[in-house]
């Protein structure tokens, strides 16, 4: 980590943007405007008003605790081990569950040129995964400069869909506004909240500014910018164009309507590129969690986890791609889980927030905490299964029942001592959220 090149804001900012945007943006604007209709639109408003708290949340976090440790340390400073363990392994589970949902994602649009269908999109993605799996195995790793070429092109991507294929919508796409009625609205936003997972990727980038208590708030306040506009602008132009005829690649069928049958083409080439980039980024820091979770256990162990990890994902992508193929699991479940566990993780690295921060940051975590475990509440089955993860991850390891390390007691003395000055100068810095 030392011997990393320090990072400039655009491209602190671009890493992310690719960590918030990535492949979710071409699928989950049509899958909630299928639960949800028109009012989804309510939904991807509302989200965006939780992510700029969080965005301010997790900067603080950030300033708190700049050496790194991720979602796991934020927790434990606030909570204590068990939860810091619990929400480390809530966040591991939830990048192996996620990567058969993002490489389904690139699936379905490298399958729409040859007409889609179910069975062609699981092969896809079982190829998709596969691909991913070997590039961790073989340590390959996105830089800077890639991250940055792919942000550019996934927005200039999504900006001449939305505009080319404008002249196309239609003001009775707009009605009826809720079809499924203003419950739909929690589901919808349960399945939603996967496209604002990235800002938890604060804990490896800090340590990497130059200059983080000047550069961290233009980086959050650029990536939420653009993050904001992105989304907002492909799922209006996905509920005015598309209508009811919203599927499983709206990104691909915008592309159609703005160039013809050149689009899908287009769309999967794209896919593919940000599947492979924004999973391999994924797993890698998955890789580096696990490992982290294992270490006192010792290296051997902590080589083991790594490949345990490998294992699980063949494993994990194998049942979850097998359920999709068959059509036991739809898209909406299958994205559910991995969404559930990422909404534990906010919402113990939130409460932690709550009691480590102060001033007005502390009152926006704890007005994110209420949010999120609104959003919780509308899991369904997703919730029981991230409670079994929990328990196993807070409580499943013996050899972590140990009492905390001398120097992990003093760490976490440290830095509850300097909580309230870390959260004052966070409050002095301009952050997207409104004063």
């Amino acid at each position: 980590m030392t011997n990393s090149p320090s990072l400039s804001t655009a491209r602190g900012a671009a890493l992310y943007i690719g960590a918030l945007l990535g492949p979710s943006v071409l699928l989950l604007p049509g899958l909630a405007a299928d639960l949800a209709g028109p009012a989804s639109i309510l939904c991807w408003v509302g989200l965006l008003a939780l992510s700029a708290l969080l965005a301010r949340v997790f900067t603080a976090l950030g300033t708190l605790l700049p050496h790194g440790g991720g979602v796991a340390s934020y927790a434990e400073a606030g909570l204590g081990p068990r939860a810091g363990r619990a929400v480390g392994w809530c966040f591991l589970a939830g990048a192996v569950c996620g990567a058969p949902v993002v490489c389904l994602i690139g699936g379905s649009y490298v399958a729409a040129p040859f007409g889609g269908g179910r069975v062609l999109s699981t092969v896809a993605a079982a190829v998709l995964l596969a691909l991913v799996i070997a590039l961790t195995l073989g340590g390959a790793r996105t830089t800077t400069t890639v991250q940055l070429v792919l942000v550019g092109v996934l927005v200039a991507l999504v900006a001449f869909a939305v505009i080319g294929s404008l002249p196309a919508a239609r003001a009775d796409n707009w009605t009826p506004f809720a079809p499924h009625g203003w419950s739909a609205l929690g589901s919808a936003a349960s399945v939603l909240m996967l496209s604002f997972v990235g800002w938890e990727a604060i804990a490896p980038l800090t340590a990497r500014l130059r200059d983080p208590g000047r550069q961290l708030p233009r980086v959050i306040m650029i990536a939420f910018a653009v993050t904001a506009v992105v989304y907002l602008a492909l799922a209006l132009a996905t509920v005015a164009v598309l209508g009811d005829r919203a599927g499983s690649v709206p990104l691909a069928d915008l592309l159609r309507v703005a160039v013809g049958g050149a689009g899908p083409v287009i769309a999967g080439g794209a896919a593919v590129v940000l599947t492979l980039a924004a999973t391999n980024a994924y797993l890698s820091g998955a890789a580096a969690l696990a490992a982290d979770l294992r270490s006192r256990r010792g290296p051997a162990r902590a080589r083991l986890g790594s490949r345990r990890l490998q294992w699980g994902i063949v494993v994990t992508g194998a049942v979850m791609l097998t359920g999709t193929g068959t059509g036991l699991i739809t898209t909406a479940q299958m994205v559910a889980f991995p969404t559930t566990l990422f909404l534990v993780v906010y919402l113990g690295c939130t409460a932690a927030a709550v009691r480590l921060l102060s001033g007005r940051t502390r009152v926006a975590a704890a007005i994110s905490c209420v949010a999120v475990a609104g959003v919780l509440a509308f899991a369904g089955w997703g919730l029981l299964a991230a409670l079994v993860v929990v328990v196993l991850g807070a409580w499943g390891s013996t050899a972590d029942r140990n009492p905390p390390r001398t120097e992990d007691r003093g760490l976490r003395e440290q830095v509850t001592g300097s909580a309230d000055s870390a959260a004052g100068m966070v409050d002095r810095t301009e952050l997207p959220l409104a004063s």
